[in-house]
């Protein structure tokens, strides 16, 4: 029986709707790789189903700004050392050489995968000295045989910090500085000034090579981040990072899945989304070489027959 082109004719607006429904699509990667000027890698995401879900309730991208969250608050991020697995974070609460601020502490989620790095130092300002204060901070010995809170060995801190015209402006004793001792912050992983009848504090993570000029000193506290138990970072990830995709994970399982620049996901990397037109330079959407080699397909039938 030989075919007639009526007889074909009515197959031919399949692969039509088929070129519709593939043309190329401006859709924007759920997850991106930069948040404001800070770039970003795995373990950190910029929003839900990004980066690593163990970091996803501490670390976002809030507009263009990286921030670090705990249960007293949301904090800038200033950067990122990912050699180092450090981040460091600032606290607009937080009192410094050009600006004095009365807060109310810092405090890590029991839960999180961060510690204090050990260069950090806490300085509470402003505390109670009274003899009717139940501030632990300047006992001498507490009656379970525990350590004094103020570190006296690092007094000098204090008397720098007070040569700030902000600081100074507190117009109180130097002696009511203290310099924290517990830096991991205690079993509640907590610094509560109002408990410590403390009204501020300074977080200092570098003296900035001038022990002795504290306008120079950088303010802010660094943290200390883990992937996993064996701190190593994941092959697939790595792969994914390598072919300008942004990991992630999906599913009730919280898979790993890799973000594509064409807004489209895959469980390996982005290399299949790197073909490009000819001369073009732009990039193919895997959907539309699907559908364009359906297309073709059907032409060939329909010449043929």
């Amino acid at each position: 029986m030989t075919m007639t082109l009526s007889t074909v004719n009515p197959l031919l607006p399949l692969p039509i709707l088929f070129l519709l429904l593939a043309s190329p699509t401006s859709s924007q990667p759920a997850c991106k790789s930069s948040c404001g000027s800070i770039p970003i890698h795995y373990p950190f995401g910029t929003g839900p189903g990004c980066g690593s879900p163990v970091f996803h309730p501490h670390i976002a991208c809030d507009g263009d700004q990286l921030t670090f969250t705990t249960r007293t608050g949301s904090y800038p991020i200033e950067s990122v050392d990912y050699a180092n697995q450090v981040l460091y974070i600032t606290d607009p609460s937080m009192s410094t050489c050009s600006s004095t601020c009365r807060s109310d502490g810092f405090s890590l989620d029991w839960n999180a995968p961060f510690t204090f790095v050990d260069g950090d130092v806490f300085a509470l300002l402003d505390c109670s000295t009274s003899p009717s204060s139940s501030s632990p901070l300047f006992a001498p010995n507490s009656t379970d045989g525990a350590a004094p809170l103020c570190d006296t060995t690092n007094a000098p801190i204090c008397g720098l910090l007070y040569s700030c015209p902000a600081i100074s402006q507190l117009n109180v004793p130097i002696s009511t500085c203290c310099i924290y001792t517990p830096v991991t912050l205690g079993p509640a992983f907590e610094m509560d000034l109002k408990k410590l009848q403390c009204s501020s504090y300074s977080g200092i993570y570098s003296f900035n090579g001038d022990e002795t000029s504290p306008g120079g000193w950088k303010f802010g506290v660094a943290l200390k981040y883990r992937f996993s138990v064996d701190d190593g970072y994941p092959r697939a990830c790595a792969d994914c990072e390598k072919s300008n995709g942004v990991c992630g994970y999906t599913g009730q399982y919280n898979s790993f899945t890799c973000n594509c620049v064409n807004g489209m996901n895959s469980s390996t990397n982005c290399y299949f989304a790197s073909l490009s037109w000819s001369g073009g330079g732009h990039k193919l959407d895997p959907l539309w070489m699907g559908f364009g080699l359906i297309y073709a397909w059907w032409l060939v039938v329909w010449i043929l027959l």
